[in-house]
């Protein structure tokens, strides 16, 4: 029986989102019972039977305008094909976002990615931890610093590349959600 896989689909316009989804895929690798895909949404014409393979779906955006960005929704209108064969019902999804700012929106558009694999039948995977940061003993550094529930945030300066932002924590916390949702794949697929 082969491994089930744990595909990330993304869109990054600069580089930062694309630092976040590599550090999801970290985390995916920490687990020796799955595989991990990642696909950019600008190659995912190609890759179509990956994401329909797959056990997971880990979706990915950067926020503009505060909204996910217009390459993400793109993907998500192509996805209606499958959609209407229901070909991702019952696969575990989850989702990440980066801005610039601290709050950035981000909550809006981690809800319009649920709201996507919603549409799509599928079961959606939060990232499992408390806030960081949010007591007189916290930090920046703290994993989850920004506070997400249903997925991870990220939060990019945009004065700085990708070479220096998104933070280790948030880095962190996205290889965080990674090994979560790559934990709860194999035991979906096991009770399959």
């Amino acid at each position: 029986m082969s491994k089930p896989v744990v595909a990330i689909v993304y869109h990054s316009g600069y580089g930062h989102t694309k630092v976040v989804a590599e550090a999801v895929l970290a985390g995916i690798k920490e687990s020796d019972a799955v595989e991990g895909a990642l696909i950019s949404v600008d190659e995912v014409d190609a890759n179509w039977e990956v994401l329909d393979g797959a056990a997971a779906i880990i979706f990915g955006a950067p926020i503009y305008m505060g909204n996910l960005s217009a390459g993400f929704q793109g993907f998500a209108e192509k996805s209606s094909k499958r959609w209407m064969e229901l070909k991702w019902k019952d696969k575990l999804a989850a989702g990440f976002v980066n801005s610039g700012s601290q709050n950035g929106d981000k909550l809006q558009g981690l809800h319009a990615m649920f709201n996507l694999s919603q549409q799509h039948g599928m079961l959606w995977v939060g990232l499992g931890l408390h806030p960081g940061n949010n007591n007189s003993k916290g930090s920046v550094d703290d994993l989850n610093r920004l506070g997400g529930f249903g997925g991870a945030f990220a939060q990019s300066n945009v004065d700085e590349g990708p070479d220096m932002v998104p933070p280790a924590a948030d880095r962190k916390t996205a290889q965080h959600l990674g090994r979560r949702v790559a934990d709860a794949a194999v035991r979906w697929t096991k009770g399959a």
